[in-house]
């Protein structure tokens, strides 16, 4: 790319090392520009051809970009003449209407559909309806969502993102430099960004040490697929717990989900119970780093004729509704969900208000003891092998 054309990609606030699609960069930077009236309303903003040399983008990617904004009303286009700024975009107006949106990734996540009910009950408490949306696990139709929410005119946003970037996304960054009212309740690493979440450290380590105290020394770990930055801090935990005790996390014990997304846990967990099942030497107990991979590693097991927990405990982490109605009830480390849910409401409404509240609240988890790690009477298998 010529010199001059990376010059003005930067002047025109779009990168292409940035993992956001470049269209929406440039709505970005278009917005930007007519929040900061560089292009007052009814002032011409080139033609496609003119602003692809400027961006140094394709035509496709312009047409796309203008094609948004003139979608939400911020752009007009006037045949043979040009595309024209109809006014400033709406996103970052305070609102006073009493409502809130939540904006999912996958409202069929059971971890944060028990998010929700809290957020629900909150809000109404307050006086508050609730706006629910669901994108999918698409980051772009995320991103669409917020801006319609905001152009509906909510007060403020719940924002539960299961993306593996652990950052704020641009939209997030926008609402946090306009001061439009957010909090998310996902994990992340910005320390400025408002949010409501789990010490996923301390469950972890609430998790292990209750196995070791069991008297299980041989202790597994199911991570999170690669990647997965939540999985790593639970890591951490189960480690830093075997440590304090004088036991050491062996190798052979360590397991990794194969499959990317929470739709896929339940099989990721299965296959890595089977991978156990078939193995002579095999750990006393697993930690898993979910609910729904402990309850599928608890399927191949019983279906091998592995007896939980006579042969091999198992921990969970969140304690979904299924983990207690499991053939062996899941002992699991419960997320504060219903907590989580109500204190986003909480620290919303106090930014709604114009209160300075600390950006980040971390709430602890508690264990939930139930039969699969042992601590309960009984082995269940569903076939056992013969001579047992």
């Amino acid at each position: 790319m010529p010199a001059r054309f990376m010059l003005v990609e930067r002047s025109m606030g779009i990168d292409i090392r940035k993992p956001i699609p470049l269209y929406l960069q440039i709505t970005g930077d278009l917005k930007e520009k007519i929040l900061r009236d560089e292009l007052p309303a009814g002032s011409r903003i080139g033609s496609q051809a003119e602003l692809a040399l400027r961006y140094g983008v394709s035509l496709i990617t312009v047409k796309k970009a203008l094609a948004d904004l003139i979608k939400e009303g911020v752009l007009y286009s006037r045949m043979g003449k040009g595309t024209y700024v109809a006014r400033k975009p709406a996103e970052f107006r305070i609102s006073r209407t009493r409502a809130i949106g939540v904006v999912l990734r996958d409202l069929s996540s059971p971890f944060f559909s028990m998010i929700v009910k809290g957020v629900e009950e909150a809000a109404s408490q307050q006086g508050y309806n609730i706006l629910l949306s669901n994108s999918a696990d698409l980051a772009e139709k995320e991103e669409h969502q917020i801006r319609h929410f905001i152009d509906l005119g909510v007060a403020g946003l719940v924002i539960a993102s299961m993306t593996h970037v652990y950052a704020a996304s641009k939209s997030v960054r926008e609402l946090h430099r306009r001061g439009f009212p957010y909090v998310m309740v996902s994990y992340l690493s910005d320390p400025d960004i408002y949010r409501v979440g789990t010490d996923h450290y301390q469950g972890a380590r609430i998790a292990t040490d209750h196995l070791v105290r069991l008297g299980y020394s041989r202790i597994g770990y199911i991570n999170g697929e690669k990647g997965n930055l939540v999985g790593e801090e639970r890591r951490r935990g189960y480690e830093d717990s075997l440590a304090s005790h004088g036991l050491h996390p062996a190798p052979e014990y360590q397991f990794r989900l194969r499959l990317r997304g929470e739709q896929n846990d339940y099989r990721s967990g299965r296959e890595i119970g089977e991978q156990i099942a078939d193995r002579k030497d095999k750990p006393e107990a697993v930690f898993v780093y979910n609910d729904l991979a402990a309850l599928g590693l608890e399927h191949a097991l019983l279906q091998r004729g592995v007896r939980i927990p006579r042969d091999i405990a198992v921990v969970g982490f969140d304690d979904i509704g299924p983990a207690e109605y499991a053939l062996v009830p899941l002992t699991t480390v419960r997320q504060p969900t219903h907590e989580l849910g109500t204190g986003a409401v909480d620290l919303l409404l106090s930014r709604i208000a114009g209160e300075e509240k600390p950006a980040v609240t971390i709430l602890t988890p508690r264990l939930v003891v139930r039969a699969s790690c042992g601590a309960a009477v009984g082995a269940y298998a569903l076939q056992p092998p013969a001579g047992r």
